[in-house]
C-alpha cells in the first residue's frame, strides 16, 4: 500500500472532475478565463468532491502553492485562529495577484470565528478570496454566505451507478478481482460518500481481490463500550470514554446517538423524556457556537446524568 487511492485517484484537471450541474461546469468555465476565482461556499453531504473541486480549481489556475492557506476548519474553528492565521496571511504580499484561503469543512467554526472571518473578508477580498466548503450550509451565517453569494454551489451526490463505476474503474485499474457481494457492502455503508468508499475499498483489497469488510460496527467510534457503561449508570466513565476516544467530527454525531437513546436517561418517564429532548436540543443549538465541542458535549451529558438522577 504504497499510495492512498483517495489520493493518487482524485481528479487533478477540471477535464476529469465529474460534473452533475452542467450550469456550475459554465460558471467556473468563465473564472477561470477571467484567471481568478470569487469567494467559494461549496455545501454538500461528505465524500462528494467539494474539496477536490477547489483543490483542482486552484491547480487550473496555476497558483502558486505559498499564495494558498488550507485549513481544516474542524481542527482550526475558533476566532484565535482566523486572527492570528488566516488575518495574518491575508495582510502579507503574496507571489501572485491573488491569494488564496481554502476553510475546508467551515461548518465547523464557532459563530465568534465567523463573524471575524467575515470582517477579514471585507478588509482584504482585493486581494484575497476565500474558498469554504461545508457539509451543513445552515450552519454557516448569513453574512458569510451572502459574501459567497457569487460562487455558492451546491455539489449534489453521484448517482448510483456512477458510484458503483467510479469504485469499480479504481479497483480494475489495480488489478483487483472484485467480489460482487464485498462491493455491494461497501457501497451500501458508505454511499453517497465517495471518498469512505475508496477507502475502505483499498483497506479490503488484499492478495489482489476484494473482501468482505469485518468491521460491522458502522457507528461512533467507541458506541459498543460507552452503550454498555450507560446501561450499567455509569455515566461518569461514560462521559470520560466519550471525551477521551470521540473523535472531533463525531461531536455532533453523538447529540443524534442521545435523542436516539433517550431511555438511558428518561427511562421511561415522559416528563424526563421532554427534559431531555430540551436539553439535547440546546446542546445541539450551542454546539456551533462554542470554540470548545467538547466541553459543550460534556455539559450537555451532564444535564442529561442530573436528569437521570432525579427521583420521580
Amino acid at each position: 500500500m504504497k499510495e492512498l487511492w483517495v489520493e493518487a485517484y482524485r481528479p487533478k484537471k477540471l477535464d476529469e472532475y465529474v460534473f452533475k450541474d452542467k450550469n456550475q461546469r459554465q460558471k467556473i468555465d468563465k473564472w477561470i478565463s477571467e484567471g481568478a476565482l470569487p469567494h467559494m461556499l461549496l455545501s454538500g453531504p461528505p465524500g462528494t468532491g467539494k474539496s477536490t473541486l477547489i483543490k483542482v480549481l486552484l491547480n487550473e489556475l496555476g497558483i502558486d502553492p505559498f499564495d494558498v492557506l488550507e485549513v481544516n476548519a474542524s481542527n482550526h474553528n475558533d476566532v484565535d485562529f482566523i486572527r492570528e492565521t488566516v488575518t495574518r496571511f491575508s495582510e502579507t504580499m503574496g507571489y501572485g495577484e491573488m491569494k488564496y484561503v481554502f476553510l475546508d469543512e467551515a461548518d465547523y467554526l464557532s459563530h465568534n470565528a465567523q463573524a471575524t472571518l467575515r470582517g477579514t473578508m471585507e478588509k482584504y477580498s482585493n486581494n484575497v478570496r476565500f474558498l469554504l466548503t461545508c457539509n451543513k450550509l445552515n450552519k454557516i451565517m448569513p453574512a458569510l454566505r451572502s459574501r459567497c453569494s457569487g460562487g455558492q454551489m451546491v455539489i449534489e451526490k453521484s448517482d448510483l451507478s456512477d458510484f458503483y463505476t467510479r469504485i469499480i474503474k479504481i479497483l480494475d485499474a489495480e488489478n483487483i478481482k472484485i467480489n460482487p457481494e464485498a462491493l455491494e457492502d461497501i457501497v451500501k455503508k458508505t454511499y453517497p460518500d465517495l471518498r469512505r468508499a475508496i477507502s475502505l475499498s483499498q483497506s479490503n483489497s488484499l492478495n489482489g481481490e476484494l473482501i468482505l469488510p469485518t468491521d460491522t460496527n458502522d457507528g461512533l467510534s467507541c458506541e459498543v463500550d460507552m452503550v454498555v457503561l450507560f446501561r450499567s449508570k455509569k455515566f461518569k466513565e461514560a462521559r470520560q470514554l466519550i471525551c477521551t476516544e470521540l473523535n472531533l467530527d463525531e461531536h455532533e454525531e453523538m447529540f443524534t446517538f442521545m435523542y436516539q437513546n433517550i431511555d438511558i436517561w428518561a427511562d421511561g418517564n415522559e416528563l424526563k423524556e421532554d427534559r431531555c429532548i430540551m436539553a439535547i436540543r440546546d446542546g445541539l443549538v450551542n454546539h456551533s457556537l462554542v470554540s470548545d465541542t467538547e466541553i459543550n458535549l460534556s455539559a450537555t451529558l451532564c444535564e442529561l446524568e442530573i436528569i437521570a438522577k432525579e427521583k420521580e
